[in-house]
């Protein structure tokens, strides 16, 4: 009988003889591995649509970054760096290969081989994070190279998830478009290092004084070092902590074989010689009053810039020196010198930049008191006058006004050489009367002098502002036998190392004779040599002239000696009254000590002719035309005199008056010759010189409203 087979039951699937954890797991898998396959898909996508809208590799070099403006001083040194600083441009063939390993090895030491970004890398930051919870760390050591770059140039700094995830799908991107040396030539040109460099080359430039192109081992340590916080390890903020950086660098260059121990161990960045940091005092006047300038000479306003400049650090040292040595403690002091073809040598517009910014050599207007007579001397000689011509010193009274000599009497005849030698005041209204005050008033504009100027009989005597800089370009033109001199800082401008701007002088214009300008020279040195000026004396040939104003509130001055022409002003800013202070003292003092430095290594020149002792020469050293000035007498703006209970007081003091109506100023430009009369040619007027450096914005006046005869009537000093 045949046997029955058992029945056997129906074979269950593996899924439903699981148990429900397993289904649980099964799920999940199959749901991550869905969930990360459409990640993938979205990254992808992502990554995609980000490299076709990422700009071109030559786009991302030009991106805007600033503009940096670097000012260098004549010999070449590095005065003042402004803005950010982005440096030259420096291809990756031409970055040193120690350079780009140093940056590699510090900060991305799997660059050549991750896809933007590096799993490794970022595990190791997690890990690191995870250690440090709850410390209030960041997560560090993350970010690579290509992320840095995404950072710098499509990012902010700010810290967030969303920010690294887009940090991310950049760094994917731009590894799909740019190559590994590209992305590297955008890192090392564009990442901040500190102290306000962008770049290697800029870098360089900032703490070594050179191009990138000629790094070092040990200079590219320090720089590579930087990266990780450019404020801490700053050469300039702290060098030992910069050194100590460096020396780390050095070793984990050794440790991923980019250099050798023996090279790591032979390599000191201690012996790396730091450039000097740029002077932030004084300099910061003529920088000031220079880059300004800039708008008007270039149309460059991207490229970081080079501008080279006419300052003298020899000479600007010894200016400040003079000032601050001479500058009577409660007074402030400023001094400009200009080089016989405008070039400014040296300029301080105060005793500490710190303290004031305010230039007072030149924005500040102040009476120049007998200084402003080299103008109506020279209008005399123009019209003919002789330095050797007979003139009377005797009472005068023009329009009610009538100015006094400090001797309180009158010589009679002397010669114009005299008068000019002791600063007669009666002389200098006489001969601006004959000549025509606005006449006077057309010779100051001629030689430069851009504030307004009054034409009434005070004026001879400086109750008219002006600037320092205008003053010392005047005297500057007479020393350059009558050829105008227009004072300019910038001589050249380049950018990415072409040339932009050059300055060109300009020596065509002629304001007065050859001989008009040989005989004021002849007056001007013979006051330096036995007048009011011998305080200037420095031996060699020095001509110039003295000027103080009403109550000692402005000492002046101004000469030139072998091509240099120096202006000195002090007083104090809000125009009080400074004890002692007159024109031969302090400020013919500081001309002597600057100006003894400045030529010291030029040749003596003679001028043309020689010092002619004016007739008094022999008399008794006290005699009354050189000793102490008086105070003048106080006018008003039509030069007649003020009441007796408006003129000042002993102390120094005087009673304040309405202000007077200030002259039309279109009357004053047609009559002295600055603007043609309406539908009249312009005749016999000086062309204007080129280049004329834009001023800055007049500052309002703190002078007492109404003007007043300067103290220094024959001045004395």
């Amino acid at each position: 009988m045949a046997s029955k087979k058992p029945k056997t039951s129906p074979r269950k699937s593996w899924w439903r003889s699981g148990s429900a954890w397993k289904k649980i797991g099964l799920w999940t898998l199959i749901s991550g591995a869905a969930v990360g396959l459409l990640a993938v898909i979205a990254l992808a996508i992502a990554v995609y649509s980000t490299r076709t809208s990422l700009p071109s590799y030559d786009e991302l070099k030009s991106s805007p970054n600033g503009q940096m403006v670097r000012v260098h001083a004549a010999d070449g040194t590095v005065l003042v760096s402004l803005g950010p600083s982005y440096g030259e441009w420096i291809k990756y063939d031409q970055i040193p290969q120690v350079m780009k390993d140093a940056i590699i090895a510090v900060e991305d030491r799997r660059f050549e081989s991750h896809w933007g970004v590096d799993p490794w890398g970022l595990a190791r930051a997690v890990r690191t994070g995870i250690a440090n919870r709850g410390t209030g760390r960041r997560l560090q050591g993350a970010s690579t190279i290509t992320q840095q770059v995404a950072r710098t140039i499509f990012l902010s700094n700010k810290y967030d998830f969303g920010r690294k995830m887009r940090e991310a799908v950049l760094a994917l991107a731009i590894e799909r478009k740019f190559s590994k040396e590209q992305i590297l030539e955008l890192y090392l040109n564009k990442v901040y290092f500190g102290g306000g460099a962008y770049g290697i080359d800029a870098a360089s430039r900032k703490f070594f004084g050179h191009p990138a192109s000629n790094l070092s081992l040990a200079e590219s340590a320090v720089i590579a070092g930087l990266v990780k916080a450019p404020s801490h390890y700053s050469p300039t903020a702290d060098a030992e902590a910069a050194v100590s950086r460096a020396s780390v660098v050095l070793d984990v260059m050794a440790e991923t074989g980019k250099i050798s121990r023996a090279t790591a161990a032979a390599t000191d960045p201690r012996t790396v010689k730091l450039a000097p940091e740029p002077r932030q005092n004084s300099v910061r006047y003529f920088t000031d009053w220079a880059l300004p300038q800039l708008e008007t000479l270039i149309d460059e306003t991207e490229a970081p810039l080079e501008v080279w400049t006419t300052l003298d650090l020899g000479m600007q040292r010894a200016a400040d020196e003079a000032i601050r040595k001479n500058a009577p403690g409660n007074a402030q002091g400023a001094l400009v010198s200009l080089d016989r073809d405008g070039a400014v040598r040296a300029m301080v517009g105060g005793k500490d930049y710190v303290a004031s910014i305010y230039n007072r050599a030149t924005q500040a207007t102040r009476q120049p008191g007998s200084a402003f007579k080299l103008f109506v001397y020279l209008a005399a000689l123009e019209a003919g006058h002789k330095v050797d011509d007979m003139v009377v010193d005797e009472p005068v009274t023009i329009n009610g006004w009538t100015p006094r000599n400090n001797s309180g009497r009158n010589s009679g005849q002397i010669t114009i050489r005299t008068a000019f030698t002791y600063s007669i005041n009666t002389i200098a209204a006489k001969l601006g009367q004959e000549a025509g005050f606005g006449t006077v008033a057309n010779m100051a504009r001629r030689f430069g002098i851009t504030t307004p100027i009054n034409t009434q009989p005070a004026m001879v005597l400086g109750t008219s502002n002006v600037r320092l800089i205008d003053m010392t370009r005047a005297f500057a033109s007479v020393g350059q036998k009558g050829v105008a001199v227009t004072p300019y800082g910038i001589t050249r401008v380049t950018a990415n190392g072409n040339v932009i701007y050059q300055h060109e002088v300009d020596s065509s214009h002629v304001l007065v004779a050859p001989y008009v300008a040989a005989q004021m020279t002849d007056l001007l040195q013979t006051a330096v040599a036995t007048g009011t000026g011998r305080a200037a004396q420095i031996g060699r040939p020095v001509a110039g002239k003295t000027g103080t104003t009403s109550s000692n509130k402005d000492g002046w001055f101004v000469g030139f000696s072998s091509g240099l022409t120096t202006g000195v002003w002090m007083g104090r800013d809000d125009a009080k009254v400074v004890p002692g202070l007159q024109g031969g003292t302090a400020p013919a003092k500081a001309f002597a000590a600057f100006m003894g430095k400045a030529v010291a290594n030029r040749p003596v020149e003679q001028f043309e002719t020689q010092v002619t002792l004016p007739e008094w020469q022999l008399e008794p050293e006290d005699n009354a035309y050189y000793t102490a000035p008086d105070n003048g007498m106080f006018v008003d703006a039509d030069g007649n005199p003020l009441p007796e209970s408006q003129q000042p007081r002993s102390d120094g003091t005087e009673d304040q008056v309405p202000a007077e109506e200030k002259l039309d100023q279109d009357w004053i430009d047609r009559m002295t010759g600055n603007r043609p009369p309406p539908q009249q040619p312009e005749t016999g007027r000086a062309p204007t010189p080129r280049d004329v450096p834009r001023l800055p914005p007049q500052q309002p006046r703190q002078t007492a409203p109404q003007e007043r005869a300067p103290r220094d009537n024959n001045e004395g000093f």
